[in-house]
């Protein structure tokens, strides 16, 4: 998956989400996606080259960097709870898509049942 179809996928599956919303709080450098006001999900190319940047459990997000040599630690975020997802041929669409809803029910989980605009525990697990 090459930087343009991974920023389109996750950018794609975002705008799909409930309540999800895109903002530019950081300049048109960086594409900011929103949940109720929290972040979820980070897209830039100022690294260098395209990125996404997840939130996620800290045991998957183990998991996944030491499965997929092109996840890695957090660009500019907490190290522990978010990572950063590059192109590389060793992802797909899927496994985006599976990160991106995952990164969004994580938030979304963390803000008051009456602002959860769905059931973190439930949607989203058709994948």
């Amino acid at each position: 998956m090459d930087g343009a179809t991974l920023l389109k996928t996750a950018a794609d599956c975002a705008d799909e989400l409930p309540g999800a919303g895109l903002e530019h709080p950081f300049g048109d450098d960086w594409d900011v996606f929103k949940v109720r006001g929290r972040v979820f999900m980070l897209m830039t190319e100022v690294p260098g080259r395209p990125v996404v940047i997840l939130k996620s459990d800290p045991e998957e997000a183990l998991a996944l960097r030491e499965q997929y040599e092109n996840i890695t630690p957090g660009y500019h975020m907490n190290k522990k709870h978010w990572i950063t997802v590059d192109s590389a041929d060793t992802l797909d669409e899927q496994l985006v898509r599976e990160l991106v809803t995952e990164s969004y029910r994580l938030v979304v989980a963390g803000l008051p049942k009456s602002r959860q605009p769905v059931d973190p525990h439930t949607y989203g697990h058709g994948f």
